[in-house]
């Protein structure tokens, strides 16, 4: 293996080498048995004379490091290693994070979950993702130059990707939107953080639904900014309740994240009316609206008017793969350029491979197919989940009604039951299901979501008795 070695100056550059080999070996970085470079071949890589290199290595042999073998080599002697690899503890300076990264939870493991029956919501049935187009397209992309050659794409992201969204949310959402409009994001979470690094200055007042989706709160907190909580009733989030102050407000007015409500029309336009006379942002997350069951579909906020109040961010996640990292925003044009901007200082611009891909499976009406596959399969789980919980859980849980997304939510009858410990109770008994008190700041509410897109149709009955048992 190379040996890396520094040396400073002229002085004592046999002394040097000793010095780092020696601490290489302590800190456990070569090994007991690691064969050195040979005299010469170090000595020539350094620029030195092959006598220097020889001395330092003399020197290790008769202190015991290195063993020499006659015509073989120089090897890392046997025992020598410390328990503490990286170095002395001593050398270690405790630099302590911002106090805010003490309270937030711990970093979520989502592979970890390996219940026998998991109602976790949020995530699509990876088993019917079409691999073998997708294997296609990405085969068929990284043969072309634009995205084969290694060069760097505009930070907004790939313009066919970008093109193939605008046409897909102007026809399928009613979202009026050009190319120049599409930012393609690495997940909805960073549409977010884009956002908002553009728009607030530290101290900002921003407002999340309460309860609401945990990551965006927390990501906007550990931002800086001062995170207002406002409920959320039977139409959507609570317009009254929004802070004067507030320039921006997160929201998911589609499917409710967790209760699963759809805002009402009236909801949406005084929110439209507060934007306008805020002067504030509306952050309209349309996370899992694709997959609407019955009724008409809802018209999302950035179709309404207000241009320039709206940012309309969605994703990949739950239609396709959550591993593929794909979301998007349109974005007001007025921040267009800060947008790039931004863009190209968090990670330059989502990974190329994937867009075009995506770009091909969009163009070529495959996921369009997909989305209509999708939307069969999870109408009948959603049916049969509700349907059962109305039977099986009546006094107990109480479903909200929700004719769209991947999960539904049942809140508990009784006031004094903890939905924490029973979620805990499920998870000992096989059951993954998702607790909502935890996802409450300042308007508790108490039950459990359950998702239906990581189960199959086969399984639910069993899954829901297993839960009924430890409730």
């Amino acid at each position: 293996m190379d040996l890396h070695v520094r040396l400073d100056g002229r002085g004592d550059l046999s002394g040097q080498i000793y010095r780092q080999v020696r601490t290489a070996i302590l800190a456990g970085l070569l090994p007991a048995g690691q064969p050195l470079p040979p005299t010469r071949e170090l000595a020539g890589d350094l620029g030195i004379a092959r006598n220097t290199v020889s001395m330092a290595y003399d020197r290790l042999v008769a202190e015991g490091f290195l063993v020499a073998r006659s015509g073989v080599g120089t090897f890392v002697a046997d025992g020598l290693a410390q328990d503490r690899p990286g170095g002395d503890d001593g050398d270690q300076v405790a630099l302590a994070p911002r106090p805010i990264w003490d309270t937030m939870s711990a970093a979520t493991d989502l592979s970890a979950a390996d219940a026998e029956f998991d109602f976790r919501p949020g995530i699509p049935d990876a088993s019917l993702f079409p691999y073998a187009a997708w294997r296609r397209v990405t085969t068929c992309q990284l043969r072309t130059t634009a995205v084969g050659s290694g060069a760097h794409i505009a930070a907004a992201g790939h313009p066919p990707l970008r093109a193939a969204i605008a046409r897909h949310v102007a026809v399928a959402r009613g979202v009026p939107a050009g190319v120049d409009d599409v930012v393609v994001t690495s997940g909805s979470q960073q549409a977010v953080d884009l956002l908002a690094r553009v728009l607030l200055s530290p101290g900002d007042v921003v407002a999340v639904e309460d309860p609401g989706y945990p990551l965006p709160r927390k990501l906007l907190t550990s931002s800086g900014f001062d995170v207002v909580p406002v409920p959320v009733d039977g139409e959507g989030l609570v317009v009254d309740a929004l802070p004067d102050a507030a320039r921006l407000v997160y929201v998911t007015p589609s499917h409710q994240f967790p209760l699963g409500t759809s805002m009402s029309l009236g909801r949406r336009l005084a929110l439209l009316e507060w934007a306008r006379r805020a002067g504030a942002l509306i952050v309209e997350d349309d996370y899992d609206s694709e997959f609407r069951f019955a009724g008409r579909p809802f018209e999302p906020l950035a179709g309404l008017g207000a241009a320039g109040h709206v940012a309309y961010v969605g994703s990949f996640s739950k239609t396709l793969l959550p591993t593929l990292r794909l979301g998007f925003v349109v974005a007001p044009r007025s921040l267009r350029d800060a947008m790039h901007k931004a863009k190209q200082l968090l990670d330059w611009h989502t990974a190329v491979p994937p867009q075009a891909a995506l770009a091909e499976l969009i163009n070529e009406g495959l996921f369009a197919r997909h989305l209509k596959a999708m939307r069969r399969v999870y109408a009948r789980r959603h049916h049969l989940v509700t349907s059962l919980l109305r039977r099986d859980f009546a006094g107990v849980l109480e479903p909200v009604p929700s004719l769209v997304g991947l999960h539904v939510t049942a809140l508990l009858t009784d006031p004094a039951a903890d939905d924490v410990q029973l979620a805990a109770r499920a998870r000992s008994a096989g059951v993954e299901v998702l607790p909502l008190s935890p996802l409450a700041v300042a308007h508790p509410v108490r039950g459990l979501a359950l998702g239906y897109g990581a189960i199959a149709e086969d399984r639910i009955p069993g899954g829901l008795i297993r839960l009924r048992a430890g409730l």
